[in-house]
């Protein structure tokens, strides 16, 4: 009879244990970090989220990502097949496009839905959008069908915005609009509408489709910009008050 109750025996005998031969106390176990409520650390530490991180590119939206950017080259091989006017070539040429904008609805909302969002997504994903409509629209003006003007503003203001972006992301991020989504909906409508080889009125209302389209791109564009600036300044003020709150 030592006159120790058990469970102070018990504790003595827990904190031995959790001593190694030199001394220097373990590291906690399993079960006592889950019942602290604490995460436990990655074995492996970077590396291992490294390896999480690799495992997790291979997502169904990545690879949706992915088929877009090889549809690219293959459009514009359909497109310019035959000289570019053949009208089964170019139906062929608008399904390859209607696949590419249909992946680029799917992708973005899977990756938010189920939480696959990743550093390739976020870079791949808008190249990959650009890249199917410049190939499109280059190819149009290239053929004579959409006058090259129009090109020029469709791809300005999209590279102009996307470089915005990175301008001012130190400050924050800027959402994607209403409007942006919409002019996004009436240049795929009106771009797949000029890459099919239509005659009559649906030639006609192809070209009042575009002109939409491009009033939309233009407005939406001044709007991002106006965004940026507002962003920008709250940003900066953000800054300059958290500077003069540490020197107090």
């Amino acid at each position: 009879m030592t006159g120790v109750p058990a469970s102070a025996a018990g504790g003595t005998s827990g904190a031995k244990s959790a001593t190694n031969a030199s001394g220097v106390p373990d590291a906690p176990s399993a079960a006592a970090s889950d019942a602290a409520g604490e995460a436990r650390p990655v074995r492996g530490g970077k590396l291992g989220a490294a390896a999480v991180n690799q495992a997790s590119l291979w997502n169904i939206a990545n690879i949706l990502t992915m088929v877009r950017l090889v549809l690219v080259p293959g459009f514009v091989v359909l497109m310019l097949m035959d000289g570019g006017y053949d009208p089964v070539w170019r139906a062929w040429a608008w399904a390859a496009f209607a696949v590419a904008m249909i992946t680029d609805v799917f992708d973005g909302h899977l990756a938010r839905t189920y939480d696959l969002v990743t550093d390739f997504g976020k870079i791949a994903d808008p190249i990959a959008d650009k890249a199917i409509m410049g190939a499109a629209l280059i190819c149009l003006s290239y053929l004579g069908d959409l006058p090259w003007w129009v090109t020029g503003v469709i791809l300005g203001r999209e590279l102009g915005i996307t470089l915005l972006r990175f301008v001012v992301i130190r400050y924050g991020v800027i959402p994607a609009s209403r409007g942006g989504k919409l002019k996004t909906l009436t240049q795929g409508i009106a771009v797949g509408m000029y890459v099919l080889a239509l005659e009559g009125p649906l030639a006609t209302l192809r070209w009042w489709v575009m002109a939409a389209a491009v009033i939309l791109t233009v407005i939406t564009g001044f709007d991002y910009v106006r965004q940026a600036i507002v962003l920008r300044r709250r940003g900066t003020a953000e800054r300059e008050a958290a500077a003069e709150g540490a020197e107090r």
